[in-house]
């Protein structure tokens, strides 16, 4: 099904509910809520739907997945509408910002530092450490990255939250646990969205199981020697039968696992250039035995640097594990 598709049988299914609603009994909210309905409908056959009534631009992909009866852009809503989406994006940000782990989190011999940036009121990155109840000196850890921006993409990271922190209740391999999650995304999400993401899980003697799903590829530095970890899968959501594979590699005190988004890598300067995965190693390490709070912070401030005052483009997220 594709797009238009999928909102004419929203819209369908709207104007159903509401026809039911009405023989109990008819009100001025609901005769209102079915001309919007008819509207939208008489522009989906007309070919005009999904274009701003004031500047007749289209109107944002996300805004129309998410509300099939916008009529404008985000750059011409209304006042009322105007202060309808600040209160919902400030709410937004209230809700994603309390998902996120506490920071500096320890889990036996495992110690992590976490940056986590929104370009915008809220983000679509998924960062998230788990210390699992009943396996002492574990750890679970996650990033990813929900294809778009916006309050969407904030809405499919929340819901990407829950899955896994249901999913790892059951002490099952990690790239089950993925192909779990790329099932319940699939049945979950409408066409075209997907998450990238990198699932691990640390145990206590050091061996760390990952699970690389169309993420940007990890960096690992294992006695001093910088090393990068391959993708083992496509993103969760883009094929629903899709299986996945993970990857086990050994930790011994000092070595350090660095997981990011392409809003670190691909971010670029008043030149255009983009920072690039090669830097991101060189700075990783030239500075790997710094405590993981350190070297966190030294990314972020050569990254900044680079950047030069130029504003970021994407969300940018940056965890790093070290084991101790």
């Amino acid at each position: 099904m594709n797009t238009q598709d999928y909102l004419r049988t929203q819209l369908l299914d709207r104007k159903t509910r509401l026809l039911a609603a009405m023989k109990r009994g008819s009100s001025d909210h609901l005769n209102s809520l079915m001309r919007e309905v008819d509207t939208a409908l008489e522009k989906m056959a007309g070919g005009t739907y999904g274009i701003c009534e004031t500047c007749h631009d289209s109107i944002e992909h996300e805004r129309i997945m998410t509300d099939p009866l916008a009529r404008n852009c985000l750059d011409h809503l209304s006042p009322d509408e105007q202060r309808v989406l600040e209160r919902d994006l400030d709410l937004a940000f209230q809700v994603q910002t309390k998902l996120l782990p506490k920071k500096d989190l320890e889990a036996g011999r495992w110690r992590t530092a976490y940056h986590y940036e929104p370009a915008g009121p809220v983000s679509g990155d998924y960062c998230d450490l788990i210390i699992p109840e009943r396996e002492q000196g574990a750890l679970y850890f996650f990033t990813g990255d929900v294809s778009g921006k916006g309050v969407a993409s904030s809405i499919l990271m929340a819901q990407l939250y829950a899955m896994f922190r249901s999913l790892t209740r059951e002490a099952g391999p990690i790239h089950e646990v993925v192909g779990t999650a790329n099932h319940l995304f699939c049945e979950s999400v409408i066409v075209g969205h997907f998450a990238t993401i990198v699932a691990g899980k640390a145990d206590d003697a050091g061996g760390v199981e990952i699970c690389n799903a169309g993420h940007c590829l990890p960096v690992l530095v294992k006695n001093g020697e910088v090393e990068i970890l391959p993708s083992t899968g496509f993103p969760i959501g883009m094929f629903c039968k899709s299986e996945y594979e993970s990857i086990r590699v050994n930790l011994r005190p000092e070595d350090t696992l660095i997981l990011y988004s392409d809003g670190i890598t691909e971010a670029r300067n008043s030149s255009h250039w983009q920072y690039g995965e090669q830097r991101l190693r060189e700075v990783v390490g030239a500075n790997f035995m710094l405590a993981p709070q350190d070297l966190l912070r030294v990314c972020v401030e050569d990254l900044k640097k680079f950047r030069n005052g130029v504003p970021a483009s994407d969300d940018m997220t940056m965890l790093v594990i070290r084991r101790t």
